[in-house]
């Protein structure tokens, strides 16, 4: 069994508190490391608050250097890193090693922002009072930085959150989910091997205490979450003075309507649904089709649910495998169980074995079950037909959430309404909400979140403006 330390103000540490990461494919443990308390916690805090002034001094093109370093290194390691990914997320390999793609990418991309951060000229003089003067907008980094990173993409999520701090030139203490810990502490030696500040990053499991300071300590000017509703919004409540940033998951839906091309869509339904078990903030969880097309649509989009490989995540031709623990698999049956006692149907789908729960398609919903009003976060779609395009749109809106939409159309009209009328902060044409580019503004509404990701509005987030007003 491998040991992986924790990285700590810039070395790798030990503490008293095993860490144990099991892969839910096989119930088995097969690493160890370990959770920071508060006194290691303190030492990050130390170091990182030590190299937040060689931060703001750092060159950008030492940042560039920096940043695309780590990116070769990662390029360089990727199926490894894929394989951890696999393993402790039961991430099927051919997704964990597209998740170390999107990561190089997202560090790619920090890097050339980190050459053109945000500044401006203003003109002073609008009024009598601003004759003969200038100004200057410049943007300095926020400070110090906290991270928490979810489970589901362990390492391309945690690095929307560290490279954007390298590049704006913060220090940053990530907390990674303690499910997947493991390929978070991997990017940790890449990043060490690097000439970045020691101290500028710490990446620490925590117990509970530890993790809950990162939300209340004063000492942190920004805390950037990705996660549950229920937990992010009551960080936003203890958060005190300092920015937060949340990214908070959705339900989304997607319309299909009369004039698009059903097997396109099909095909982009069934990964948008079904990808990673459906532990996706923007799976692909509601599915309104045109009444016209409705039988067509479910009867292919079955079909090829039913052809979806079902195995180890560590098989290149797995397309699902187990869900993160048992947990969560027994919520998802008994959601389910609950909907078809309501009244909904099962199409295919909906016998778990463990922590494995297989794609399943459900009909006959209403709004107030949990599978549509709630987060399913698992391998479970719902297919409605609707009637006119103004309904789907309501449909959609019909949510405490808020994050992406997808519509499938060839009429313009309707791609301009759904862009107009979608309560959402991204609508994708002719492919599912579960898209998504690193380099694009990310986030969302209404219980989906606060602020947006996305590297070069991340490290917006984590700069301030400051004016100089001089004589011209």
């Amino acid at each position: 069994m491998e040991i992986y330390p924790i990285y700590a103000g810039g070395e790798f540490v030990t503490t008293n508190h095993k860490l144990n990461v099991i892969n839910s494919f096989d119930g088995e443990i097969f690493a160890q490391t370990y959770l920071a308390d508060a006194f290691v916690l303190e030492k990050a805090i130390l170091a990182a608050e030590n190299a937040l002034p060689i931060m703001k001094a750092l060159p950008s093109c030492e940042k560039y250097t920096i940043l695309m370093e780590i990116a070769s290194e990662m390029k360089c390691n990727e199926n490894h890193l894929a394989e951890l990914l696999a393993m402790e997320a039961c991430k099927p390999i051919k997704y964990a090693l597209a998740e170390i793609g999107r990561a190089v990418q997202t560090i790619i991309v920090a890097a050339e922002e980190s050459k053109r951060l945000q500044g401006e000229y203003m003109s002073i003089d609008w009024t009598a009072a601003g004759k003969g003067k200038e100004g200057w907008v410049k943007y300095f980094p926020v400070g110090l930085v906290a991270g928490i990173a979810p489970f589901n993409f362990p390492i391309n999520l945690a690095v929307h959150k560290i490279a954007p701090a390298i590049a704006s030139r913060c220090s940053i203490i990530l907390k990674p989910a303690s499910s997947t810990p493991l390929s978070t502490l991997e990017f940790a030696k890449i990043v060490d091997k690097t000439s970045l500040p020691k101290g500028a990053l710490s990446i620490l499991p925590m117990d509970r205490n530890a993790g809950n300071q990162l939300v209340t300590d004063e000492r942190f000017k920004l805390l950037t979450f990705t996660g549950s509703p229920e937990v992010g919004w009551k960080m936003k409540n203890d958060a005190g003075k300092k920015k937060v940033v949340l990214e908070l998951g959705g339900n989304a839906g997607v319309i299909i309507t009369k004039t698009a091309n059903i097997d396109v869509a099909v095909a982009k339904c069934v990964v948008g649904g079904f990808a990673y078990s459906g532990q996706v903030c923007i799976h692909a969880q509601r599915m309104y089709v045109h009444i016209d097309i409705f039988e067509e649509f479910t009867q292919k989009f079955t079909e090829a649910v039913k052809l979806l490989k079902q195995g180890n995540p560590l098989d290149m031709q797995t397309d699902i495998s187990a869900m993160i623990d048992e947990n969560n698999a027994i919520r998802v049956e008994e959601w389910v169980s609950e909907a078809v006692n309501s009244g909904a149907k099962i199409i295919c789908g909906g016998n778990r074995n463990g922590a494995f729960y297989p794609p399943t398609v459900l009909t006959d919903t209403h709004k107030d079950m949990k599978v549509c009003a709630l987060e399913v976060f698992g391998p479970v779609v719902t297919l409605e037909p609707y009637h006119n395009f103004n309904d789907a749109v309501e449909f959609v809106n019909d949510s405490r959430f808020g994050l992406q939409a997808g519509v499938f159309t060839n009429e313009i009209s309707e791609m301009n309404q759904a862009f107009s009328l979608l309560e959402v902060g991204g609508v994708i044409i002719n492919d599912v909400p579960t898209f998504r580019v690193d380099h694009a503004p990310y986030g969302g509404i209404k219980d989906s979140g606060l602020g947006r990701e996305g590297v070069k509005y991340a490290i917006q987030d984590m700069m301030e403006a400051k004016i100089l007003i001089k004589p011209m």
